[in-house]
Formats: C-alpha cells, structure tokens, sequence
C-alpha cells in the first residue's frame, strides 16, 4: 500500500502538470496577487513535510553509509551541503522542541524564512527561562509572523522577553548579554592575505560593538556629500558620488581612515610608535617613475598562487603622495638622515635609533629566523652596564624568543661577517 505522503506527492505532481504550459502574462494583478500568496504558503507547507521526514531520516543515512541525514540529502538531492545542513537543524528544532512553530509552518501561517528566524531567536534564549515563558515566546513570534518580515522578526525576538516576562528581563537579558559577548571575544579574528593582484583581502569576524563602531567610523568617511562643494553643480558632485557601489565607498573610506590614524596616539610597538617606514632612492623620490619598498610588508601572507613578493614595494608617486597626507617615515637612501649615535647619553635606543636598525637589520637577526623586525628588540652587544654604547655598531634586532637566548648563559653568541648572529648551547 502506497504511503499517505507518496500519494499526496503524486497529487500535488499531478496539479503543477495541468498549469505547465499555462501564460500568466494575461492574469488579472489581483488574481497574481492571489497565486502568489498561495503559493509561498503551500511551498512553506511542502517544506515543513520535507523536513519533518528530514527529521527522521536517521536510519536513511545509517542504511546507506552517510554522515548523517544531511550528507545523505545534499548528495541525493544534487544541493549544497550548507542547505541541506541548515534544514536538517531547523527539522530537528522544530520537531524536538519548536512544535508551535512546526505546525504553524505546515499550516502556511509562518514561511520557512520566518520559520527559521523565529527558531534562531528561541534557541538563544537562557536555559533558565521557564517553559511556560518560552511557551509565549514562541506563540508571540509565531502571532508577529503575520505582520513582520524574518529581518523584523529577528530584531522582535532580540527583546521578546521584554514582552512576555518583563519582570525577567534584567537578569536573563543581562546574562544573555554577557554570554553573548563573551563568545564575540572568543570568535573575534582578523585575517589579512595577498591576492598577488595589487590587493589585498582583510576578512574578519569581529563583536557586535566594534563593527559598529567601525561602521559608523566608515560612513563618516563615505557620505556622499561630504566632500561636495555646496555651490558646485549637483550632477557633477553628489550624483556622481553617490553612484558609486555601496562596498565601493566602504572600502575607500577604510582607506581613507588608516591615513587619518595618528601613529603617536597608538600603542608602543617594538621600542617605537608604531611606524610605517618607506624607503627609496633620493633620484626615484623626485622622478616621475619608479618604486619604494614597505619595510614589514612581509608580516602578510601570500596566496599560494600569488608573487610572494607581493605589497612589498609602492610606486614613487604613491610614496611622495603617503609622505604629504600620511605620518610615516621616508627613509630616502642617499639623502641627508638625522643624526643617529647617542653613545652613552642614555640606556634605551631612541625611536630613530630603532628605525635605523630596522632599515639595516629588516628581520631579527639570529640565524635561519625571519620574525619580521617590526616584532623584534634592540639589543646591546657590549651590554650597556658593562659600559656599551647606545649606538647602531652595538646594537643588532632579536626577536624575543632570541633576545632572551642572547642573555641566558648557558648559550654563546657570535656575532658574523654577515652581521648574522649564531647561537650555540654551551657544553
């Protein structure tokens, strides 16, 4: 005997061939109107029964050897797994603990768009809300679904409590709150990466406040009309702003923004403010071609397929234009420098001093290690206790994992014609 579920796939089948050919250029508005409506709700309804069988189809994967029910479904269907992963977690809500909104979803009340909005809002709630308070939850959500999108029932759900237990809503919203964050800080990352194409791709997952503060940041620097001159012709200020793309303007303003940072105002990195050094030939600076290489470009990784070499050098008009607007160091080779050798005025190399060791040195120098000299220490060959000078001739970058072997006395060190440093453990 055939299945309930099979006989009424056939039927619906069946219903979808007799309006196959048919045109609805010539339906009447209200008439579309009405068909589509009806049809979201019987796609929402055909959706619920495909995932309440999804739900249970745990044997169907042990049968044929699958993960789970949804690497069975992804593969046997020919769909993402991502999808397939996405509606097997919904499935298992709603029919493990969501069942109001479970049987809303089969009666076409709810979409699957809301559907799955509403779930995501309920199971973010604290473990210790009462039943009967997740109860009203739920059939609140479920009454919103009516009116609101699955954007607006995202933000409703955000303060449910607040509607249905207002007395619980400080201490619960405020360990929710807190649990939030915490996991924010914990799944906090920041990746950036060479495209080998003159770009570079930062991709990052950062806390709710910070993207806002970032945001917020960035649309001062992308309003359209901030740089437009009030008596100047609209269609050639503002319109013509405006027209580029959204991410466009996001990603200029970003750019815009590092320029406008002041390195003085940031945190102390290796012995100096943090710096962005540029050197280049005194004739390339004042020629109309030529490069200028970033000292500490190394710090980002590479594509595989990408020139290994990638954002290591700049053009000589970015670096003369960088010079104006920007607060880095040109280091122009073969021009006058600043007077570098403070001999024993002092202890601790000054900022110059270490900018200077870091166009010499460019990496820590201990052999075979390529920590990137931005990260290193400046340290003292002669130490300064024993009477050496500060100066460059006695100074030498070591990260700190060297820096510490330089000073511990069970290893020696020898310094190279190539200005290299070699440890060896005593014996």
């Amino acid at each position: 005997m055939t299945h309930p579920i099979l006989t009424a796939t056939s039927l619906i089948d069946e219903a979808l061939k007799t309006v196959a050919g048919t045109n609805p250029t010539f339906m009447p508005t209200t008439d579309k109107a009405e068909a589509l409506r009806e049809l979201v709700r019987i796609e929402s309804r055909v959706a619920e029964l495909r995932m309440r069988i999804l739900a249970d189809a745990a044997d169907l994967a042990a049968d044929t050897g699958s993960r789970d029910a949804a690497g069975w479904f992804a593969d046997a269907t020919r769909t993402r797994f991502e999808d397939a992963r996405a509606d097997l977690r919904l499935a298992t809500g709603l029919d493990r603990r969501w069942r109001t909104v479970a049987a809303a979803l089969r009666e076409g009340r709810v979409n699957t768009a809301q559907a799955r909005a509403i779930v995501q809002c309920l199971d973010v709630l604290p473990d210790a809300v009462p039943q009967e308070v997740l109860d009203a939850a739920e059939a609140a959500l479920i009454d919103h679904a009516a009116r609101f999108s699955p954007k607006q029932l995202t933000r409703i759900g955000r303060h449910i409590l607040t509607v249905v237990a207002p007395d619980l809503v400080d201490e619960t919203e405020g360990r929710r709150l807190a649990a939030l964050e915490a996991e924010a800080r914990r799944r906090t990352r920041l990746t950036l990466r060479r495209l080998g194409n003159g770009t570079t791709r930062i991709s990052g997952i950062l806390p709710d406040a910070a993207a806002t503060r970032l945001a917020t940041y960035l649309e001062a620097h992308a309003n359209p009309r901030r740089d437009v001159d009030p008596s100047a012709d609209d269609s050639v200020g503002a319109d013509a702003l405006a027209r580029l793309p959204y991410p466009r303007r996001l990603g200029e303003a970003f750019c815009q923004l590092l320029e406008c940072l002041d390195p003085q105002r940031l945190p102390v990195h290796g012995g100096d403010a943090t710096t962005m050094i540029i050197t280049i030939p005194f004739a390339t600076l004042t020629s109309e071609l030529g490069a200028a290489d970033i000292l500490g470009a190394g710090t980002i990784p590479s594509d595989a397929h990408a020139d290994p070499c990638a954002g290591e050098t700049m053009t000589a008009a970015q670096a003369r234009r960088l010079a104006c607007t920007a607060r880095l160091m040109p280091a122009v080779l073969g021009g006058d420098s600043e007077i570098l050798d403070v001999g024993r005025a002092q202890r601790l190399f000054t900022a110059a001093q270490r900018r200077a060791l870091l166009l010499r040195d460019r990496t820590c120098r201990a052999e075979g290690c390529d920590i990137p000299g931005t990260w290193a220490e400046a340290h003292h060959w002669i130490s300064w206790l024993e009477g050496g000078p500060t100066d460059l001739d006695n100074g030498v970058l070591l990260c700190s994992h060297h820096h510490h072997r330089a000073h511990e006395p069970d290893h020696t060190v020898e310094r190279l014609a190539s200005g290299d440093v070699r440890f060896a453990r005593r014996t």
